[in-house]
């Protein structure tokens, strides 16, 4: 395979600001990868309130980050890198995406592609008839489709939706940031994620439920719009937001920290979350619950401890010696490190670009192709 560059245009979420979602950093560790192997990437976002008022990052040193308005406006700015670019890729979650494919279609890149870090979700979404940033025609017009969620779900995709290639695309961390920091343990359990009305019931049973079942451990959850209703309990700290910045030092000062997925990724399978792979690498230990494929990328009692309920979780912060947490976070620390960096995953991207033909040249009747579908 050739290592020459690639010009890649991404319309994400966010870039910018990591504020209320998990895109900007998963963003960021891949297109800091992308650099590092000579490519060129422009970033557009969408310019909306909630993360012009939080932007992190507003002036990144591995891309080009450009903001926008509204389409027609980004198409008059921008549509001549957009139709010369070795690949243009959307990203799920984008506002008005349904809008910005078709306009995309009409300006027809030389290879066109969507980049989905909700899979499960966006495929929930699309047979419940709701199109949020996707439609189900638009589908089969990709060149390919990446997908946060490897597995069955790969194949599905190619048959049902008629996409002619999906690859798996896993979330990834930036090893040069994430490591562990050496701090003192402060919390003997916590949980960084934005409030999720499917993901609570979980956080409820492992985190809170034993939080008051161990009122002289500590506790903390960060990440926000967390509902005031939720009773949390005294030795539970709440950390509204958490830049990326201070990531690695917040999974450092922490006994063990939890995964908790939402309920499409589990029913899917094969979706590992950004924040495993950021835990994994600053050699925190997991608890995690349970769904397919978790086991092949971090194997239950060796990188990681997998918690049915409340009780598991009591028992292994009761239990488990500081010897075996250490052996299982440098176990996870391995196995993240040798295969789920961005750069890792920016390789695994430019080469799959670079494979697909350009829409010039597609032809009508091109066969689906398997692909792995593995952790």
């Amino acid at each position: 395979m050739t290592r020459s560059s690639l010009d890649i245009v991404i319309l994400g979420l966010s870039l910018s600001s990591s504020w209320g979602n998990g895109h900007a950093t998963t963003f960021r560790a891949l297109l800091r990868g992308l650099k590092a192997e000579g490519h060129r990437v422009l970033f557009l976002e969408r310019d909306v309130p909630w993360y012009a008022n939080h932007r992190d990052l507003p002036d990144p040193d591995f891309c080009e980050l450009a903001y926008y308005s509204e389409i027609d406006g980004m198409l008059a700015q921008h549509g001549e890198r957009l139709r010369k670019a070795d690949a243009v890729i959307v990203g799920s979650y984008v506002p008005d995406g349904v809008a910005l494919i078709d306009a995309l279609i009409e300006l027809s890149p030389k290879r066109l592609c969507f980049y989905d870090i909700d899979t499960p979700v966006t495929l929930a979404k699309l047979e419940r008839g709701e199109e949020e940033y996707i439609a189900k025609r638009q589908i089969a017009e990709l060149d390919a489709y990446f997908s946060f969620t490897g597995g069955p779900v790969l194949r599905h995709l190619e048959r049902h939706y008629g996409v002619p290639h999906a690859f798996p695309l896993y979330c990834s961390v930036d090893a040069e940031r994430y490591g562990n920091t050496g701090e003192v343990a402060q919390w003997d359990l916590g949980y960084l994620g934005t409030y999720s009305p499917d993901r609570q019931p979980t956080l409820e049973k492992l985190l809170i439920g034993p939080a008051r079942r161990l009122p002289h451990m500590r506790f903390v959850v960060a990440g926000p719009q967390y509902p005031d209703t939720i009773d949390w309990p005294d030795n539970v700290e709440r950390i509204d937001h958490l830049p990326p910045a201070d990531h690695a030092a917040f999974y450092s000062r922490q006994r063990f920290t939890l995964n908790v997925t939402r309920a499409d990724m589990i029913s899917a399978g094969w979706s590992p979350s950004v924040r495993l792979f950021e835990a994994g690498a600053c050699a925190t230990p997991i608890i995690s619950d349970a769904w397919e494929g978790l086991g092949e990328l971090l194997p239950d009692g060796e990188a990681i401890l997998i918690a049915d309920g409340t009780e598991d979780v009591v028992r292994a912060l009761n239990d488990t010696t500081d010897e075996r947490r250490r052996a299982m976070g440098e176990a996870a620390r391995t196995r993240i490190l040798e295969g789920h960096t961005g750069h890792a995953r920016a390789v695994e991207l430019a080469d799959w670009l670079k494979s697909l033909p350009p829409r010039q040249t597609r032809q009508t009747d091109e066969q689906p192709v398997s692909r792995r579908i593995s952790a």
